[in-house]
């Protein structure tokens, strides 16, 4: 092994927080002084190592020789591969560094106390309370030695438990020494079949029991007996849900049987490659909408950042292995935790009521880490993140602890799906079984089962073990393969496929050969870790893995394909057809599984629920002496209500350029769309919508009421696209709960009795998908060993999905500029039916308050008031909308103000002043202009729906003023409104990420005379630019490596403009089934190539340049005068690092890490300057709005010799900015796009390929009708190559 010194592993602002965490956490230790440093581990291989290949590693790694001794070092757990090491590992592989099997990174210490040490007592960070800040514990050691980083022991063998002889107790030590959290009927179950077939199990079947037959895989509870009150009930849970389905079954072609739930779709043009070919074309085909929302909840609580990242894989894999391949489209993420609790930023509601389990982390914690997780997958996935919630609760109700501190992280999704591929095939005898993605680790161990208990009551090692690592680039790969398959149509080799998630293989493997038993060889699963034990290698829940079965003639060709994409691949099986599963294990030459499938897969006893009602007391609110401005500012500050651009701004919202709806909106770029939107395709406007409810706190009151208020909330946000009538809407349930409390099994029977029975048939919406996680309390020993419990409440969160007729239509919250020659006036619509109860609001939780009454949603109402606003969605009778929930109507009202910059004035109805101002029945809010008031109200009146004019919108003014009946309650304006409602953002990114830059962005607020986004255009964005006819389509290599992710938008800007696309993969080209000689053009695309490890791009580039051959070809091709090229992000900081062979590059850039130090996901304005550049011609001058995604696009240069700019952030002004995020990178002069002294190679930072359509971009004042303003640059480059076809 060798180690490498690498740069500063923390920039100042870290190292400061850094500093700051330990003398928190250890006051005693003093000021120190810390070098940190990256250090690089190489394994090498036995042979003579090359001397040129390690002076090249350390290119790759930014390295210098041999690393000094170190205090300690911080690298992943010993025993485990980081995610980091998988991705930087295949680059070293694919520059040709053969000397070299595994890379791995980690941070050396050097520390200096600055305090003096008394004698008998020397400082040592390492083992102070303060390392904890130094380190994750459940991925991360603490080592003074690394010389056994990569050690590797023997392969273990599995072991057996006597039942021949002891009978159940055998099953019962497993059950507590294993982690499998079965029931005693279970135990028995599994010792009577066990004697039956005369044998003893192994650990690996009892795992593997434990897991498939968990709460988490099973939905045990959904699927029991309920007896309530002595009284045995008619219906389960399941059944009571099911029956939404069977009262509205119409257009649903899959519910309940497949891992995300289908509705149909439209006929539409597809734009896909043909698998032979590799050539991009738009091809009709029937594409139907998929949906599947999962939770991740107790893998967040113990480490938030993979337990996030791996929640969203895990469910962009469910939607992925639907029928017999799919693909998501966006995606949703929320979090419920207890109270932030952020320092030097106390609430007057948040209270400490004990001691904060040490084995969990913090909701500050979560809420730092867990986001970014999430997002980091999404986005290197290339999966739109466009919906979510974040809601905070922590109290104490009835002497009892309520809370989140075991939180909900939940993730989901909607996807498309052709019409040829939604059903899964039997499995013939025969088949082949086959995994793809990445190997086994020993990782994820016991998850299923550890999600499905109490958090608290594992052991702290079993916790440990349900650690989950993602990698979000291999799952990509993956997908590149179920793509081309499903392309393939009715002639797909795939029978079924299956995601590899809760219970690893164990799971996966049985459900596939469910029908005819299977034969598995242990061996060949592909495997990292030598040292794993059999029961380890089959049942852990290493990620990135899909099962399927293949048709046995298509073996070749899936082989090929999955080179190409460079996925891992391995035969791991057959579908025997004798009802046996067997899993044979070639090192030990025994078999550690060797059973009747149906004794895993069949019927275990049903699970009984004996429960109560518990009749709980509630002090009514008392509100006597709160101000409503102040209740105002308070709620302002309620992370439910307040601006959550901390959470937004690091997810892409653009990626795959089919996004129509995001969840920022207006000028000013500020969170609070009401749902979001995506097109079926590139040539449609048809597309599909959703949306997300849910009103936990409720259910502390009244859990049915709850149930209803969080379908109502789903409903209207999703009324705000045009969706058609509310039969075309379907809902996911997600429902937590914490079964077992007193009292909560009866809440939550109630509750899906309410919603399953009655209120979704009244409103004719289905419910054909869900999920439940059944263990949401949380148990502990506090400082003073005292026993703690925390439960939380009843918390369904619905998600609701619909087909979308015309994605333009869609209404957003901000306040727009009146129509011309008229004002424009504010319709209150109210779903209260007169009764106006505060308890459980926003307003009672800013109080510490809980009240004993509640809101609730009428079905009737609700349905009337959804129908009536579709009419007024296609009629195009508003200009805004935005509906009532968290906060109430002032709330509303504020953040149409504040995302639009116009004030208002409204009058509310008379009555009392908090209940008109605070109250959260279901309602909304349309701004109308003046000709269409009384058509609107016409509509309402018509469908019974109670709606009235209650104020109009200020033409200039910023004030804000509402008043109940003639008492002004609320006088302010927009600047304090803002303020107040983005503090919490604020302080959280100042947390998160350089405080400088959160400064800037929060201090954007106090410019009352900011005009937001301004675009300028200097030629007509529509029109078809003249080029040569004749001599057939020039083409086009639409460049991908693996990880990237934007190939497909960009294939399709180019497709529209004239080209003939072709997808080309780097391993084509190295592996020589392509020449770019013969193209005309070539675009690197945007992504994450290899997860952006060694510096975006730069693993990239370095494949290229360390390949001879590869290098000419390329060189060859930028030297042809009738070529052009173009790199876009990630494709711009690789090209850019190709400059030496680029004429006229010479000068060009490098990108390095954003200022903000985090991903920026924005939507910027740039102004392009005149530059030699064939893209921009005749755009000179244009100040044009475009989508930004990346985390490394600070320019840097040495300065010398400037480059040729080609484009630069502008503010609102038009002038060129550095100030944050109107420049989103801290660039000087805002420099994002540069070009050669011919203009035949450009590069970019930000994504023109998503702004090729207008309904692609976020915020469009009407300046752009069809086209989007980057279409021209893509009809530039067809008039370039065309006029260079002879």
């Amino acid at each position: 092994m060798i180690l490498l010194l690498g740069s500063e592993a923390y920039s100042p602002f870290r190292m400061d927080a850094l500093k700051d965490a330990i003398a928190k956490l250890d006051p005693k230790l003093g000021p120190v002084a810390i070098d940190a440093r990256w250090v690089y581990a190489l394994e090498l291989t036995a042979e003579a190592f090359d001397a040129e290949e390690l002076k090249r590693a350390a290119i790759l790694l930014n390295a210098e020789g041999d690393c000094p001794g170190a205090d300690f070092y911080v690298t992943p757990r010993k025993g485990t591969i980081s995610p980091w090491s998988s991705k930087a590992t295949d680059i070293f592989r694919n520059c040709g560094l053969k000397s070299i099997l595994r890379v791995e990174r980690g941070i050396r210490f050097n520390v200096k106390y600055l305090a003096p040490q008394p004698w008998h007592e020397p400082k040592d960070l390492r083992l102070s309370p303060g390392a904890a800040a130094l380190y994750d514990k459940m991925t991360e050691g603490v080592y003074t030695d690394l010389s056994d980083l990569f050690a590797e022991g023997e392969p273990q063998p599995g072991r057996t438990y006597d039942v021949l002889a002891k009978g159940v107790e055998a099953i019962r030590a497993a059950n507590e020494e294993l982690g499998l959290a079965i029931s005693e009927p279970e135990m028995a179950y599994l010792a009577k079949s066990f004697a039956a077939a005369g044998r003893n199990p192994t650990d690996t079947e009892l795992v593997m029991f434990g897991q498939v037959n968990s709460e988490h895989c099973r939905h045990k509870i959904f699927g029991a007996e309920f007896i309530i009150d002595g009284k045995k009930q008619k219906h389960s849970l399941f059944e009571m849900i099911k029956n939404t389905h069977k009262k509205r079954p119409l257009d649903t072609l899959s519910a309940y049987s497949d891992n995300s739930a289908v509705v149909k779709g439209f006929p539409t043009d597809v734009f896909a490659t043909n698998p032979k070919t590799h050539a991009y074309a738009f091809r009709k085909d029937e594409v139907d909408q998929l949906m599947k929302v999962e939770t991740h909840n107790h893998p967040t609580a113990i480490s938030p950042y993979p337990g996030a990242a791996t929640g969203v894989g895990g469910e962009i894999r469910d939607e992925a292995a639907t029928g017999t391949g799919s693909r998501t489209v966006a995606g949703i993420c929320g979090f419920m935790v207890s109270d932030l609790r952020i320092p030097g930023y106390p609430q007057p509601w948040e209270r400490v009521y004990a001691d904060f389990p040490k084995r969990l982390a913090t909701p500050l914690q979560i809420m730092t880490e867990g986001p970014l997780g999430g997002a980091a997958f999404g986005n290197e996935f290339g999966r739109p993140q466009l919906c979510g919630f974040f809601r905070t609760y922590e109290g104490e109700v009835a002497g009892e602890l309520r809370g989140y501190h075991k939180p909900i992280m939940l993730a989901g999704g909607m996807g498309v799906i052709r019409r040829s591929q939604v059903l899964k095939q039997d499995v013939k005898v025969g088949a082949l079984i086959v995994q793809i993605g990445g190997p086994a680790m020993r990782i994820g161990l016991g998850g299923g089962a550890a999600s499905s208990m109490m958090t608290g009551t594992n052991s702290e090692a079993l916790d440990f073990n349900s650690v989950q690592r993602g990698n979000a680039e291999m799952q990509r790969r993956c997908q590149g393969v179920i793509d081309t398959c499903a392309a393939l149509g009715r002639a797909n080799p795939i029978f079924s496929i299956h995601d590899i998630g809760a219970g690893g293989l164990s799971n996966g493997c049985p459900e596939l050969v469910e029908k005819t038993g299977g034969k598995f060889e242990l061996r060949a699963v592909h495997n990292e870790e030598k040292s794993m034990s059999p029961m380890e290698i089959w049942c852990c829940e290493a990620q990135e893995r899909y099962v399927l079965a293949l048709k046995p003639s298509a073996r070749a060709f899936f082989e090929e394909l999955c080179a190409r994409e460079r996925c891992p691949v391995a035969f791991i099986g057959v579908a025997t057809g004798d009802g046996r599963l067997v899993l044979e294990d070639t090192y030990f030459h025994n078999n550690p599984i060797d059973m009747d499938i149906q004794v895993l897969l069949g019927k275990p006893p049903r699970m009984v629920r004996d429960v109560q009602h518990v009749q709980a007391r509630r002090e009514p609110t008392n509100f006597a002496d709160v101000k409503p401005m102040e209740a105002l500012g308070r709620i302002l500050h309620l992370p439910a209500v307040a601006d959550k651009t901390f959470l937004v701004t690091i997810t892409d919202r653009s990626v795959t350029g089919r996004v129509a709806r995001d969840q920022m909106v207006g000028k000013y770029q500020l969170p609070a769309a009401d749902c979001a939107v995506t097109t079926m395709g590139y040539k449609t406007y048809e597309g599909q919508a959703m949306s997300t409810g849910e009103r936990t706190p409720v259910a502390l009151l009244d859990g049915p009421a709850s149930g209803r208020l969080a379908i109502a909330e789903a409903l209207t946000n999703l009324a705000a696209a045009d969706v058609g009538s509310i039969g075309q809407v379907r809902l996911s349930a997600n429902w937590m709960a914490p079964c077992g409390d007193p009292g909560e099994d009866a809440i939550l029977y109630d509750t899906v009795k309410a919603v399953g029975l009655e209120f979704c048939p009244k409103l004719g919406v289905s419910i054909p998908v869900g999920k439940d996680s059944c263990s949401m309390h949380t148990t502990w020993t506090d400082a003073a060993g005292e026993q703690k419990k925390q439960v939380a409440p009843l918390s369904l969160v619905v998600s609701a999905f619909a087909p979308v007729n015309d994605v333009r239509l869609t209404l957003t919250p901000d306040l727009k500029a009146d129509p011309e020659g008229e004002s424009s006036f504010l319709i209150y619509v109210d779903l209260s039916n007169g009764e106006y109860p505060l308890g459980a609001t926003a307003l009672a939780q800013v109080y510490g308050q809980l009240g004993d009454s509640a809101a609730d949603a009428d079905a009737t109402l609700l349905k009337h008031f959804f129908n009536a606003m579709q009419e007024i969605v296609k009629s195009r009778l508003a200009l805004a909308y935005h509906d009532r929930s968290d906060g109430g109507l002032a709330v509303t009202l504020a953040e149409m103000a504040i995302t639009g910059g116009r004030g208002l004035v409204a009058k509310l109805p008379d009555g009392d002043v908090l209940e008109q101002l605070f109250n959260e029945q279901p309602g909304a809010v349309l701004q109308v202009g003046e000709k269409n008031v009384s058509t609107v109200l016409g509509i309402f009146r018509k469908a019974r729906v109670p709606a009235s004019v209650v104020g109009a919108v200020s033409r200039a003014l910023r004030t804000f003023d509402v008043f109940v009946g003639s008492r002004q309650a609320i006088k302010t304006d927009i600047t304090w409104l803002r303020r107040a409602w983005s503090e919490t953002t604020y302080r959280m990114q100042a947390l998160r990420d350089n405080p400088v830059t959160a400064r800037e962005e929060y201090d954007n607020g106090l410019d009352e005379t900011d005009p937001g986004l301004v675009f300028h255009l200097t030629y007509d964005p529509d029109e078809k630019i003249a080029a040569p006819k004749g001599s057939g389509k020039p083409r086009i290599a639409v460049l991908r490596e693996q990880g990237v992710n934007g190939h497909i938008e960009m294939a399709a800007a180019f497709a529209l403009a004239g080209f003939d696309a072709v997808d080309v993969h780097m391993s084509d080209l190295i592996a020589g089934r392509t020449d770019l000689a013969d193209f005309q053009g070539l675009v690197a695309c945007g992504g994450f190539s290899y997860g952006d490890v060694l510096g975006a791009g730069s693993g990239w580039a370095r494949s290229i340049l360390f390949n001879d051959r590869l290098k000419a070809m390329f060189k060859t091709f930028f030297a042809r005068p009738d070529t052009f090229s173009l790199g876009v992000c990630n494709g711009c900081q690789m090209l850019s690092q190709l400059k030496d062979i680029i004429p006229g590059a010479e000068n060009w850039p490098k990108f390095v890490r954003n200022i903000s130090e985090q991903f920026e996901a924005r939507y910027a304005t740039i102004e392009i300057e005149p530059s030699p550049s064939i893209f921009f011609k005749g755009m000179e001058g244009s100040r044009l709005p475009i989508a930004v995604a990346h985390g490394e696009g600070r320019v840097w240069t040495d300065g010398t010799v400037p480059s040729i700019c080609a484009a630069h952030y502008v503010d609102g002004r038009g002038l060129a900015t550095t100030r944050y995020p109107y420049n989103p990178n801290g660039s000087m002069g805002g420099q994002t796009a540069f070009t050669t002294a011919d203009g035949r190679a450009t590069i970019m930072m930000p994504h023109p390929e998503r702004g090729f359509r207008a309904c692609q971009l976020s915020y469009n004042p009407g300046v752009f009708k069809v086209d989007g303003p980057w279409m021209r640059m893509f009809r530039n480059a067809y008039a370039f190559a065309k006029a260079q076809m002879k």
